[in-house]
This record gives C-alpha cells, sequence and structure tokens, in this order.
C-alpha cells in the first residue's frame, strides 16, 4: 500500500515512493484544496458537509455533493493509482479521512516535536524544539492565498510557532545559550508584539547576560506597547524584572548609575507606609522626618535635578 510523504510548509509537494507530485498535478484547484483540508486535519475524519462548506461557502453548487465525490476520484487516482478506496485516502462514514499510519506530514511532525518537547527536559528538549522550528521555516499552505480555511489553519498555526518560539527561548535561557534565546524571543516578539510571555523571555535574557540598560529599555518598550494596545501593564515578573535591573544599573559606575540610585532612593523614601492597624484620620501635623533621611532625600533631589538641568542644557 501507498505511504505519503507530504509537505505542506510552503509549496505543497507529496512523494510516493520514486513518484514526486506538486500542486498542479492532483487534477485542479478544488481536488488539490481537498487534500490539503485532510492534511490539516490528519487521522481526523472530515465530514462531505463539511468540505462543502468550506470549497464553497454559501455558493455551493446544486450539485456541490456528487460533484465533491468525483473531486475525491480524482484526488485518488493521481494519489493511490489501482488502489481505490483502499489507499492512504480512506471513505469514512458520512466523510473521508487521510490514515495517519500511511501518510507522514510535516506540520503533523512538527506538532508532535513540540509536544515532546514540552514533556521533557531542557537539554533534552532543545534539539527537538530546533526540529520542531527547521520544519516551519517557510508559510504554510503557500499554494493558497485566498480560501478563508486557508487563511484560519494558517492562524491556528501562527500561535503554535509563537509558543513554540517563546519555549525554544526559555529553554536555550536554562542552558545558558543566552544569544540563542534572545534571538528566539525577538523572533516570537516580530509575530506577536504583545506577547507578555515573549517580552519576558527577552527582559530576563538580558538581564541574565548582563545588558541591564538594554533590559530596561525592553521593559520600557513592553510597558508603552501594552498600555497604548491594550490598556493595562506589563504583569508582576516583568515588573521584579524592572526593579532587579534598575537596583543592578544603579549599583554600577557612571552619571547613570548616580541617578537610578537618586530615584531608587526617593522611590523608597516617598511611597507611604503600609496600613498596619484601623484606619484612622489623618493628624493635624506631622512629624519632621529624622534628620538623615532629610539628607539623603535632599542629595537624591540635587543628583535628579542637576542630571535634568544637564539634559535640558544639551537638548
Amino acid at each position: 500500500m501507498a505511504h505519503l510523504t507530504v509537505h505542506v510548509f510552503g509549496n505543497l509537494t507529496i512523494r510516493r515512493g520514486p513518484v514526486v507530485l506538486h500542486a498542479h498535478q492532483l487534477g485542479g484547484p478544488k481536488p488539490r484544496q481537498i487534500l490539503e483540508i485532510l492534511l490539516v486535519h490528519l487521522g481526523q475524519p472530515v465530514s462531505k458537509d463539511r468540505l462543502i462548506e468550506l470549497l464553497w461557502g454559501a455558493s455551493a453548487p446544486v450539485e456541490a455533493l456528487p460533484t465533491l465525490e468525483s473531486y475525491v476520484s480524482v484526488l485518488r487516482r493521481h494519489l493511490q493509482p489501482g488502489a481505490g478506496k483502499f489507499g492512504p485516502l480512506q471513505t469514512t462514514t458520512g466523510g473521508y479521512v487521510l490514515d495517519r499510519d500511511l501518510v507522514e506530514v510535516d506540520l503533523d511532525q512538527f506538532d508532535v516535536l513540540l509536544q515532546r518537547a514540552q514533556k521533557t527536559i531542557p537539554g533534552l528538549a532543545y534539539p527537538l524544539l530546533l526540529r520542531a522550528l527547521d520544519l516551519a521555516n517557510a508559510p504554510l499552505l503557500g499554494d493558497e492565498l485566498v480560501p478563508a480555511w486557508a487563511s484560519d489553519a494558517r492562524d491556528l498555526h501562527a500561535a503554535r510557532l509563537t509558543g513554540a518560539r517563546i519555549l525554544a527561548s526559555e529553554t536555550a535561557a536554562a542552558l545558558h545559550r543566552m544569544d540563542d534565546a534572545l534571538e528566539l524571543a525577538n523572533l516570537a516578539l516580530a509575530d506577536e508584539p504583545l506577547n507578555e510571555r515573549a517580552w519576558t523571555a527577552l527582559v530576563l535574557g538580558l538581564e541574565a547576560s548582563g545588558r541591564n540598560a538594554e533590559g530596561l529599555q525592553a521593559f520600557d518598550r513592553c510597558r508603552h506597547a501594552m498600555q497604548n494596545e491594550l490598556g493595562c501593564a506589563p504583569g508582576p515578573i516583568l515588573r521584579a524584572a524592572q526593579l532587579r535591573l534598575l537596583r543592578a544599573t544603579a549599583d554600577g559606575d557612571g552619571e547613570l548609575a548616580n541617578v537610578l540610585s537618586a530615584l531608587l532612593m526617593l522611590h523608597e523614601q516617598l511611597r507611604p507606609a503600609p496600613a498596619t492597624g484601623p484606619v484612622s484620620r489623618p493628624a493635624a501635623t506631622t512629624s519632621p522626618r529624622p534628620e538623615p533621611v532629610a539628607d539623603s532625600l535632599r542629595e537624591a533631589t540635587d543628583v535628579v535635578t542637576s542630571f535634568l538641568r544637564r539634559a535640558v542644557a544639551r537638548a
């Protein structure tokens, strides 16, 4: 019985032993699309009614059912000549299915590799993720630019691809492959600029690499994107990373370190103390701050003010 090896990333290619078939060799657009729909749902029966809906939508012809069945016959003659209904493309109750044991599809391989990587340790997961990403280095269903079902399939795959890139970035970071981790995080953000998990992978990767200033810049880009597009702020993991980056930068040398140290001092001294008891009316008078605290605040204020004046003078 014929075994098919199929590539749906990029242009459709089907291998049956020494025979190679391309999209234009399957009997026309509709037979090709039937095959592609079944490939996307490998091993899952797709009903004839669903195929008619996907192929024609609201414009299905009166003779849609016999037309569909004739297209399947044409497709079988190309895929499994001489095998009839006993090849990889099989008839089920009210529909059709591609036998998973007789058809190998790169999209399915991508999903299997991703699932395996999610269930194992970083050292074993990373090569699996790289293989999955290598398989998906071309657009899904590159021959189908118009049908809505193809666009939906690409959207679903794009989400899985972004998730695979983020997981690969996190796994690379766990293995101390920081350049790889940062590259993969940036690729994920190119796909989904509002993906907080991707931003987290990037910021944490920059922090682990000691690139504190770049980490703060990345956090700021994330904050602006989320505020402008979603109306929300980064979550607690990213905010904690920002605070660590600020403190690490403030502990360094140079003008920026001095300013950040001063700002952190102001932040710590000026934020309200947490409530420890029943709410009471504010006192009519407030006690002056202890002299050492007041001196620290004045010093921090002078540092920030001086920095701002120099920045304005250079503008």
